[in-house]
């Protein structure tokens, strides 16, 4: 098994700085802003699930653009583009007094649509066999830029309040922004021939591998998003636990995801493996979330269900996106995750919709049975995949 280069190694660590610091930006928000939102005046369950999953909207608009422009101009100029117009999304809603403006604010932030270029350019740093890793080290990067927000967020939202989180946004944007040119490396830049680049793109989007892959990440994101609306307000409510206590339950349950996805995504190089381990992932996905729903005042079973439903979160969020630059042609790279990150924030949109009006109609309770429901349309598509992989393995990459 080869080991990173230093080159690789410096490459992985400033990109997971990079993505991590905007990351936790945004994740601040989650732990705390259900629970605060329901002060505004022109608070409803559907604009506070709107507000949580909106930027996902702008996501879906333009990762596709953001990662065929990155394969054009270079990834560094595409993702600069992108964290600009992420600032001034959280500006935007730092400003804001009512709910409308907040989700206009947020639906901004998601129009810096940088994850998929983003990802490509720790692929371009990286040889091939090597990519798992630097996707591993990113992976555990994410899971502690989510721990530190879920710790860091409800005291935070105390001292400076809703606006001084998304003030805050934008400040680790401009953060990310310049770790960006300092630190991390340009790769050597390659142009996709503008007439192939969108047949290509169709025909990514049509591969079988592709659309299991991409249909994942879309399921993963909204049942992150749908849950957070409702994870919150149980542990206020039902459990009645303080917000600035929350972090308790958070900081073991983490701990115990992230040593999981350390054991085990060294397993998910293989495709078709792979997706035999998404399917056991999404079984206990929909468990846990049918945990949440049925736990009533019991912390200790929450907690379970939590260290269950966060584990295999984060294992599918730093394995998926390495299996997807397996299979891209490097031309297309950008692309082609650029497809990926459309199909990860469109769930992110429809999980926040679907978790604010399961919220309103249905309770908090409701939010999880709705977030599990997904997993039974989730879990056929995976399965599917992985039984044409185990009976016709498919090449190594999709034909550029």
């Amino acid at each position: 098994m080869s080991k990173l280069s230093s080159l690789e190694l410096r490459s992985a660590l400033a990109l997971a700085c990079v993505i991590s610091l905007r990351l936790f930006g945004l994740f601040l928000i989650m732990p705390v802003f259900s629970l605060y939102a329901q002060q505004m005046t022109d608070a409803t369950p559907l604009l506070i699930g709107l507000a949580l999953g909106v930027y996902g909207l702008g996501q879906v608009m333009l990762q596709i653009p953001l990662g065929l422009l990155s394969d054009r101009i270079g990834r560094k100029p595409a993702i600069t583009l992108g964290l600009l117009v992420f600032a001034a999304g959280g500006l935007v809603a730092a400003l804001s007094h009512t709910l409308v403006g907040i989700v206009v604010g947020r639906a901004l932030q998601g129009m810096g649509a940088v994850a998929g270029a983003g990802t490509a350019l720790a692929a371009d740093l990286t040889a091939e066999e090597n990519r798992g890793k630097v996707m591993g080290i990113i992976g555990v990067s994410i899971g502690i830029a989510f721990l530190l927000a879920l710790i860091l967020g409800p005291p935070l939202e105390a001292l400076h309040g809703l606006s001084g989180l998304f003030g805050a946004t934008s400040i680790l944007a401009l953060a990310s922004l310049a770790l960006l040119w300092l630190i991390v490396p340009t790769p050597a830049r390659r142009r996709a021939p503008a007439a192939a680049s969108f047949g290509h793109v169709l025909a990514m989007l049509r591969d079988g591998r592709m659309l299991v892959l991409n249909g994942s990440v879309f399921f993963l994101h909204a049942l992150l998003t749908a849950s957070f609306v409702g994870l919150p307000l149980l542990l206020a409510d039902k459990l009645h636990l303080p917000v600035n206590r929350h972090w308790e339950l958070y900081l073991p349950v983490m701990t115990i995801a992230a040593f999981v996805m350390g054991a085990c995504i060294h397993r998910m190089r293989e495709v078709a493996q792979s997706l035999r381990i998404v399917a056991i992932c999404v079984v206990a996905i929909g468990v846990s979330l049918l945990g949440f729903a049925f736990s009533g005042d019991h912390l200790a079973a929450l907690g379970v269900m939590a260290a269950v439903f966060f584990s295999a979160f984060n294992l599918l969020e730093a394995a998926l996106p390495s299996l997807v630059s397996q299979l891209a042609p490097t031309s297309l790279r950008g692309a082609a995750m650029g497809a990926y990150s459309t199909s990860q924030f469109l769930g992110a949109f429809v999980g926040g919709a679907i978790g604010g009006i399961a919220l309103g109609k249905l309770g908090t309770g409701g939010v999880f049975v709705c977030a599990a429901a997904l997993t039974l349309v989730w879990l056929p598509l995976v399965w599917a995949g992985a039984r044409r992989m185990a009976a016709a393995p498919a090449a190594a990459g999709v034909t550029a």
